[in-house]
């Protein structure tokens, strides 16, 4: 199920895992483009449409936006627990996403020269709430949360309707709970459509984020540049560095919380010096898969991308985890501070037996929107930043441009521009 192996730099599972995501699938992209040109061409009828061949739900126009009462009556189909879960939660993404918070600022740099930046909000934000084999309430809150912060004016969800044509009461009454403009009951590459280009009951968006399939993904990338996208997300990914004075049942059961996502591509690795830890993280997980209700899922997940190696030093599982650049890495091991300074690459880090990664999914703070299929390399956690832009303001002076004028002039024509020299030429002759 789960194999213990040496761990050699060349080992083909590592390689395996290093070369992961790294293909598009053609398949995948010719049935979404034509989902999208569907969507501009016909708006709501092709949405209603693809509802139907998708979800198995036949929809109207009328009733692609969640009405008011839906949301009134999902607050009678929820728990009570829930709803303070869903309450303490907020606040705690809250006020993390606060201290991200960018400011505008004005540089005089003399000669009445005056170079600054504006930091504003983007208008209309659509947030994707995939719901089709759970209800991922979280990603709202994760999403939703720091552009809310940023200031953004309009926020709206797409969500993939349940076979009775209804959507999912937690989702609704997350939504009410955030203060979303509008919920609309289409998911999958359409509803990507929809916001990027809008339609008559959907509106046009600047930006698109949240998580989806295959085909929300790659919708999201054919979409760019119509509108923005967060990232390209992918199958979640967990490595976990831990000593011997770990516990195997911590270890087992925080490696198999990433593998039941379903798709079967996602990557679940531990890096170890102890063999006894590593023959107990094998039992554990033989154990525990016999309680939790996707075991299967876990298994082919194991199969394909789960392994635990056993190193010489830890330092040589942080070199392999630096490569792999995972979503999340956990460390567990009595130097943590040590080997958390050797991280170069991961979406977020969690420290030491008690820092569960669900407890980063759903309840500290921090955003769960990661980098994936190592793009950690480059990339960071969803935030507020993802939600604002900047706009340069440059104030010259009469004064300046006779002292920089000439080099501009000469930059200019050594590009070829002469046009652009021209601008500069021209008042410097008045000067």
């Amino acid at each position: 199920m789960i194999e213990i192996r040496e761990y050699n730099a060349n080992d083909e599972k590592l390689q395996a895992i290093l070369r992961r995501g790294s293909d598009i699938d053609s398949d995948v992209r010719a049935a979404v483009e034509k989902i999208i040109a569907g969507v501009r061409a016909r708006g709501d009828a092709a949405l209603c449409e693809f509802s139907e061949k998708f979800d198995g739900v036949k929809l109207t126009p009328e009733k692609i936006r969640v009405a008011p009462e839906e949301f009134e009556e999902a607050q009678g189909k929820v728990a009570e627990d829930f709803l303070t879960a869903v309450a303490l939660a907020r606040v705690n993404i809250r006020r993390f996403h606060e201290y991200q918070r960018r400011a505008a600022y004005v540089h005089d740099d003399g000669d009445g020269v005056r170079l600054s930046k504006r930091v504003l909000p983007l208008k209309k934000v659509g947030v994707c709430c995939p719901a089709k084999s759970a209800p991922l309430f979280s990603s709202m809150l994760m999403n939703v949360i720091p552009a809310q912060v940023a200031g953004v004016d309009e926020i709206y969800a797409v969500v993939p309707p349940r076979a009775d044509g209804t959507v999912d009461p937690h989702i609704l009454v997350t939504a009410k709970l955030l203060g979303i403009d509008a919920v609309f009951r289409v998911g999958g590459a359409h509803a990507v459509a929809a916001l990027a280009y809008g339609t008559k009951a959907i509106p046009a968006v600047d930006k698109i984020a949240g998580p989806g399939n295959a085909y929300v993904t790659m919708a999201k990338r054919l979409v760019f540049g119509a509108c923005g996208i967060d990232s390209l997300a992918g199958p979640s990914e967990l490595v976990i560095i831990a000593d011997g004075l770990a516990k195997a049942k911590y270890v087992a059961a925080d490696l198999m919380s990433q593998l039941e996502h379903g798709s079967g591509w996602e990557v679940g690795v531990v890096f170890t010096t102890s063999r006894d830890l590593a023959a107990g993280i094998k039992i554990e997980v033989e154990r525990q898969l016999q309680k939790l209700e996707r075991k299967d899922k876990i298994i082919h997940a194991l199969e394909k991308y789960g392994a635990i190696y056993l190193c010489e030093d830890l330092s040589d599982g942080m070199d392999a985890s630096n490569l792999i650049a995972p979503e999340h890495l956990e460390i567990i091991a009595v130097d943590e501070d040590e080997l958390l300074a050797d991280v170069e690459n991961a979406g977020a880090v969690f420290l030491g037996p008690f820092s569960a990664e669900p407890v980063g999914d759903y309840f500290a703070g921090t955003n769960h929107v990661l980098p994936t299929g190592g793009a950690a390399r480059f990339s960071s956690s969803l935030s507020v930043y993802d939600f604002v832009k900047d706009i340069s303001v440059i104030e010259y002076s009469a004064e300046r441009l006779q002292r920089a004028g000439r080099h501009i002039v000469r930059m200019a024509e050594i590009e070829g521009l002469t046009a652009h020299a021209n601008a500069i030429r021209v008042r410097l002759e008045d000067l």
